[in-house]
């Protein structure tokens, strides 16, 4: 019996056992599953990882064409991107905030992986030899991207790459897909760092840094020389504009002039120096800057005229008190019908 409103159940009849924390058996057997699921596929596509693999900048492993195709333009509407960019989480701007990691390859038996994928290929340490996946602890190297095992890298002194002899700094051993609280604060206080610097994951300049700022400076310098350049050539046109005006004007002889030289001049010599303007010493540029003087003035001559014509066109050149003759009564006559024309 029962559900018939005699009785009313409790929440200690209802939930008989509470919830309990997981074990630290279960604990890593959950983290072992992510790390497995995170070492073999990539988590845009969720496709199995296959080289060339590239890591951002927290240590996550993606294959190289899902970045590539993150990075274009989206077609479907941007729903896809969208989920992409939560699990990115802003990391990813462009191919400069990833770093490509170079596994050595170890062929051997065609193992499964999450579920029947399978993969015939091993990622090793190229010192140890052991296999780099979920339970052991890698790191690459940035510039290169060389990956080995993190106790090669803490036990072998000095700081350049095992395999290309490439220089790193200490901050630059990435943890691959780190699970450490210590780790995952090493990096994100990494990337804060680089970003003030104006550098991405790579090390490469980011977009927008300090070098574009330098050539946006160098531009502002270049469009204001040229502004200048500019202004000095008006200047010296206003310049040439106002010489010639100067030579339109006859310069009048000063009294000690006329006084030293009282002889008459001849006419040939007066229209000589009439034709040269004062202004210019070169005699050749004088006469030439005389002709075309003359020319112009020639040209307004006959504009002036021509326009006097065409207004004089446009009046009637009788003599209004002529009498006009048979148009005298051109407004006050009237209209009659021929004498043939009526019925």
């Amino acid at each position: 019996m029962g559900n018939d409103g005699g009785s009313i159940p409790t929440r200690r009849e209802l939930v008989k056992e509470a919830a309990r924390a997981l074990t630290t058996t279960q604990l890593k057997e959950t983290q072992q599953e992510q790390q497995s699921y995170a070492w073999n596929t990539d988590p845009l596509t969720r496709k199995p990882l296959a080289r060339p693999v590239v890591s951002d900048a927290a240590g996550k492993l993606y294959n190289k064409d899902a970045i590539l195709e993150y990075l274009l333009p989206a077609d479907d509407g941007g729903a896809k991107k969208l989920e992409d960019e939560k699990v990115l989480e802003g990391r990813v701007r462009s191919l400069k905030d990833v770093v490509e990691v170079k596994f050595e390859i170890e062929v051997g038996g065609v193992e499964s992986v999450n579920g029947g994928v399978e993969r015939a290929e091993r990622w090793v340490c190229p010192i140890t030899r052991r296999e780099l996946g979920p339970g052991a602890k890698a790191v690459y190297l940035v510039p290169c991207g060389h990956a080995f095992a993190g106790s090669v890298v803490k036990e072998v002194s000095g700081e350049t790459c095992l395999q290309c002899n490439e220089p790193y700094a200490e901050n630059d051993v990435i943890p691959i897909l780190p699970t450490a609280p210590t780790d995952i604060a090493r990096l994100s206080l990494r990337m804060k760092t680089l970003k003030e610097k104006g550098l991405t994951h790579s090390l490469k300049k980011a977009s927008g840094s300090k070098k574009r700022k330098k050539n946006a400076e160098k531009e502002a310098a270049a469009a204001a020389t040229s502004t200048d350049v500019q202004q000095a050539e008006e200047t010296k046109i206003n310049d040439e504009r106002e010489e010639e005006k100067k030579i339109d004007r006859p310069a009048r002889p000063s009294p000690s002039t006329s006084l030293a030289r009282p002889q008459a001049q001849p006419a040939a010599a007066k229209s000589a120096s009439s034709a040269v303007p004062t202004g210019i010493k070169n005699a050749a540029t004088a006469s030439l800057t005389a002709k075309v003087l003359e020319e112009q003035e020639a040209r307004n001559k006959r504009r002036k005229v021509e326009t006097n014509e065409n207004l004089k066109s446009l009046f009637s050149s009788r003599d209004p008190k002529q009498p006009s003759g048979k148009s005298s009564d051109f407004m006050t006559r009237g209209f009659s019908i021929p004498a043939n024309a009526r019925r």
